[in-house]
């Protein structure tokens, strides 16, 4: 969405397309996972629905001859093949459709069963100059083979947008959309923002997450996973932050449902040599370390702490050990993605999922290659 680009970011853009960083463990073979247009990809899991328990479902935005759309895609051999099971044709998205999420209900929420798949993106930011963008929900209760609309759960008041929606449920059992808002401006550039609902249907007033001064700075693309302790994981970025980027950060909630005081930015996500992610974040729990799981990390870009792109950059992921505590370390991602830039489609908001029993990670990631394209591939994390 719109952000203030600092000229640090311009010049990382440039070297970044001049060199292309191609590292020598790169996985060529990645593939492609939709005909056409691909862009914002969502893995999960079914793990809780009866329906195809232990596949996996991917979800993104694409378009044919008939416009912006969601294809389901399904794979029942660990991320090593996908085939369409489905689509979502919202009726708004001919007035544009982007920045989706895919969740299963962990727990029955209202009339919707555990297992239940949730798909929910922002629609009509094309429509014109008196658009009020909506954030609509799809429900599927057979494991992604047919899809109903629910509601919209938020709508701007203005001109300006709500972008990149997020679920969770709590330690209650209450669903919760979180998103990032613009339309609190001039007074903030954006805010993360959460609405309530006990049904998935009827949607409680906005709340606000988090809020940070002064006008330009921009908190967004939430991410929430729950943690084996019960806690949540929130990560997200901050634009425009005193003299940082784009840069990854978390906070943690003991129950899912309070977040702390909005003007806390949280933690940053950082490495021992001060590497981080610039933009687009996007963060999933694997098995190992000593608390029984890992937070492995995608973000766009992958920079020095004076943020200029390291080697390696569109082929790592940041892993940390210890629930996000302490410095986070690179590892090879299993596809290589080139071309980045400060721009929807590379590298951007790519999704990671553990595959072969923890052993290896799939990924879904996109890239310029006359269109956006989204591609996938497996390999092994450590």
């Amino acid at each position: 969405m719109r952000r203030w680009t600092p000229v640090v970011a311009f010049l990382t853009s440039l070297v970044v397309l001049a060199a292309g960083f191609t590292p020598a463990t790169a996985v060529v073979d990645k593939q492609q996972l939709v005909p056409g247009y691909g862009s914002y990809p969502r893995l999960v899991r079914l793990e809780h629905s009866p329906f195809g328990r232990g596949n996996i479902i991917a979800a993104l935005t694409s378009e044919d001859s008939a416009g912006k759309f969601t294809p389901i895609m399904e794979s029942t051999d660990e991320g090593q093949s996908f085939h369409r099971i489905a689509a979502i044709r919202d009726p708004d998205a001919e007035l544009g459709q982007c920045c989706g999420t895919l969740y299963e209900l962990p727990q029955r929420v209202g009339s919707l069963r555990e297992g239940t798949l949730l798909w929910a993106a922002s629609y009509r930011q094309e429509a014109g100059a008196q658009r009020r963008i909506g954030i609509k929900v799809w429900a599927s209760r057979d494991g992604g083979r047919h899809w109903t609309f629910l509601s919209e759960a938020a709508r701007s008041h203005n001109h300006d947008g709500i972008w990149e929606p997020e679920f969770s449920v709590d330690a209650g059992g209450t669903l919760w959309l979180h998103y990032a808002d613009e339309t609190q401006a001039p007074q903030y550039a954006q805010v993360l923002n959460r609405v309530a609902s006990t049904d998935g249907v009827h949607w409680g007033t906005k709340q606000l997450t988090m809020a940070i001064p002064p006008d330009r700075v921009r908190p967004g693309m939430p991410i929430i996973r729950r943690l084996p302790d019960g806690r949540y994981w929130f990560s997200y970025e901050i634009c425009n932050y005193g003299d940082r980027y784009c840069d990854p950060y978390y906070k943690i909630s003991a129950d899912g449902a309070n977040w702390g005081d909005p003007a806390d930015p949280g933690t940053r996500v950082v490495t021992a040599s001060g590497d981080y992610f610039q933009h687009a974040q996007t963060v999933t729990l694997f098995p190992g370390g000593p608390h029984g799981v890992r937070l492995v990390m995608v973000g766009q870009i992958y920079t020095s702490a004076l943020g200029a792109p390291r080697p390696g950059n569109g082929q790592t992921l940041l892993v940390n050990d210890d629930l996000g505590e302490g410095n986070w370390y690179p590892m090879p991602g299993p596809i290589l993605i080139t071309g980045i830039y400060n721009n929807f489609c590379p590298n951007y908001s790519s999704t990671l999922l553990p595959v072969d029993g923890g052993k290896n990670v799939l990924e879904i990631a996109t890239e310029y290659n006359s269109g956006c394209k989204a591609y996938f591939g497996k390999g092994p994390l450590f």
